[in-house]
């Protein structure tokens, strides 16, 4: 036999190895990601560390993740033709690993980067409609006895009120009072109705004062964010404001602006 052609049964015979194993650490590595990405949540859920600790393996995560899906989304091309060609009869499982792998890879990346701050959005955990006499906490000021961040508009590390009721303004420009042609009642019960549907733990709901307190938690390091609303009769009908304020963090990247709005999309 010629050189060439043992050098042909080698290639032959290693490509096929070498295609299971890419496919392999395609989904090894992939997987790896993941759970690197799910343990620090969960290490903060059990109380192995602080969110501060969690939010710092997310942004190892995130500082080689997006390449890292990149490759993978190629190897899964590259093995799904490759093992084709070379017509191996579990060409389907491979390119599945792959594809896992890069699926896999890929979140890790997304999850990461929902908590990086949009740019223009100002390093600040506390919205309200009402800047100039925010709604106020009554029956979760107990829950929030330990919590990091102070109940008192505007009192947050380098701001003060005026300054941060004017990034907000700057920022969010939607969160303004919510003006209905309602009455009182009717906008309390579909605000209670919205509370609900949207998960919110209610703390307290009283008609006779139109307010509602409730607790909304976070879906991936289960952040406690406190909202308090109020509900009064005008000349025209009736005026809801709002207030969300987070627990911890000095910025909620935007998370208490965007639960007020999907709020207000149940009321109109």
């Amino acid at each position: 036999m010629s050189s060439t052609s043992e050098q042909q049964v080698k290639t032959g015979g290693l490509a096929p190895i070498i295609v299971s194993t890419i496919a392999i650490l395609s989904l090894v590595i992939g997987i790896a990601l993941g759970i690197y990405t799910l343990f620090a949540a969960v290490g903060v859920w059990f109380g192995l560390w602080d969110f501060r600790t969690g939010f710092n393996m997310l942004s190892i995560v995130n500082a080689s993740a997006n390449w890292l899906a990149a490759i993978s989304l190629a190897i899964v091309i590259g093995v799904f033709f490759t093992a084709r060609r070379l017509k191996l009869n579990n060409a389907a499982r491979l390119t599945s690993f792959a594809a896992i792998g890069a699926i896999v890879a890929v979140l890790a990346y997304v999850v990461p980067e929902t908590y990086r701050p949009v740019e223009g959005i100002p390093p600040i955990h506390d919205i309200t409609t009402n800047t100039d006499n925010p709604p106020q906490f009554i029956a979760i000021a107990p829950l929030r006895a330990d919590a990091a961040n102070s109940m008192v508009y505007g009192d947050q590390a380098s701001w003060d009120k005026k300054r941060m009721a004017a990034a907000q303004r700057e920022a969010y420009p939607e969160i303004v009072p919510q003006v209905f042609s309602e009455s009182k009642e009717v906008i309390f019960n579909r605000a209670l109705a919205a509370v609900n549907k949207l998960g919110w733990e209610v703390v307290a709901q009283d008609l006779a004062t139109g307010r509602i307190e409730a607790t909304a938690t976070t879906f991936w390091f289960r952040f406690k964010d406190d909202v308090v609303i109020e509900v009064s009769a005008s000349a025209q009908g009736s005026i809801l404001n709002a207030r969300s304020l987070s627990r911890v963090g000095t910025s909620d990247v935007g998370k208490n602006a965007a639960r007020l709005r999907e709020f207000f999309t149940y009321l109109h």
